[in-house]
């Protein structure tokens, strides 16, 4: 029993030898190829670097100056030797000379085609260098038409700009009033119905030429009322953005005195007026609003005399247009037909406006 054991034993220790060598020799199998693969993998990539390299640096191979410096310095050397030791060499000698000779002339071509290729590319550089000045010649005699045709435009331009800045340019204010009498103390002529701080505001907007074409009358459509009111009315109720419609409000004395002129901020700022259902005319009209109804009134004598004053004088202010001076209209006469209006009523005195 105890041989039997021991036998047994014996065995298992020679099998896991033999598995524990195979192992060994297994593993070293695996070690060597993926060494192998690794060896090959670096090889690889170290020739795929010096391909690289060599495509990435060909400029220095290219350079013929270095090189031919370098093989023209040995030339004479060796026929400096040739004649020295010519009579002392033997056929075996003079067959490796001979060798040597045919392979330095075979060595030596290259130095003569690398000259050439200095000699095409001094051509191609004088070649290059060459159009430079030719093709800057003719640009020279271009820009002096150009210059001419510049200055031409540029006079047309100039003259372009004029015309816009006559239509565009701000109107100068009108003269002051003229004096009464001859004497230079004498007083001015005063507006009864201009106050001065109305004047002062009509000057100081900044008018542009030509950028009123008409003066449009209306009425308030109300018995009362002022600029105040009609601009909450305007701004609030009808939504209207820059509030009171009109440039200008002439009071019937009710809410204001009888004649009072009142200037509204669209005048003040110089924008359009929103009097009319026409967005084109409302750009190119200033409304006058004379406070009442003239369906069932007729307007102030004082209401009449301070629009006349207004209109001749915002005349003289807003300057002339290409039909001459602006011309006063009804608002009944300028709404498009397809919004008739009975403005500024049926009792207002037409004939009126044939003083303008």
């Amino acid at each position: 029993m105890i041989a039997s054991r021991a036998l047994l034993r014996s065995v298992a220790v020679v099998r896991f030898r033999i598995w524990l060598a195979t192992a060994l020799a297994f593993g070293a199998l695996v070690a060597g190829l993926l060494r192998a693969q690794v060896n090959e993998e670096k090889r690889r990539d170290q020739s795929e670097e010096t391909e690289t390299r060599a495509a990435s640096t060909p400029k220095p191979k290219k350079s013929p100056t270095p090189k031919t410096k370098r093989r023209h310095t040995p030339t004479p050397k060796p026929k400096t030797a040739k004649k020295k030791s010519g009579a002392k060499k033997t056929s075996d000698e003079a067959k490796k000379s001979a060798k040597s000779t045919s392979a330095r002339k075979e060595e030596t071509p290259k130095p003569r085609k690398t000259p050439a290729p200095q000699v095409e590319e001094a051509r191609a550089a004088s070649e290059t260098a060459a159009p430079p000045p030719r093709a800057i010649a003719p640009p020279t005699p271009q820009p002096k038409p150009a210059r001419a045709v510049s200055a031409g435009g540029q006079a047309q331009v100039v003259i372009e700009k004029s015309g816009i800045e006559e239509d565009q340019g701000f109107e100068p204010p009108p003269s002051p009033p003229p004096r009464r009498g001859f004497w230079p103390w004498s007083r001015p002529v005063s507006y009864r119905y201009l106050t001065s701080s109305v004047i002062d505001a009509i000057r100081r907007a900044p008018v542009k030429r030509r950028r009123w074409q008409f003066i449009v009358v209306h009425n308030s459509g109300t018995r009362q009322g002022n600029a105040r009111v009609f601009d909450y009315y305007h701004k609030h109720v009808r939504r209207m953005q820059n509030g009171l419609a009109y440039h200008f409000v002439i009071g019937n004395g009710t809410s204001t005195g009888n004649g009072q002129i009142e200037v509204g901020d669209r005048w003040r700022r110089q924008i359009n007026g929103g009097h009319v259902h026409s967005d084109y005319l409302n750009n190119i009209s200033l409304g006058i609003c004379l406070v009442g109804d003239f369906n069932r009134d007729q307007p102030t004598r004082a209401q009449l005399d301070a629009c006349e004053e207004l209109i001749r004088y915002l005349r003289d202010r807003c300057g002339k247009t290409e039909r001459g001076t602006i011309p006063v209209k009804p608002h009944r006469e300028m709404n498009p037909p397809r919004w008739p209006t009975d403005c500024p009523g049926d009792d207002f005195p037409y004939s009126w406006f044939r003083r303008f």
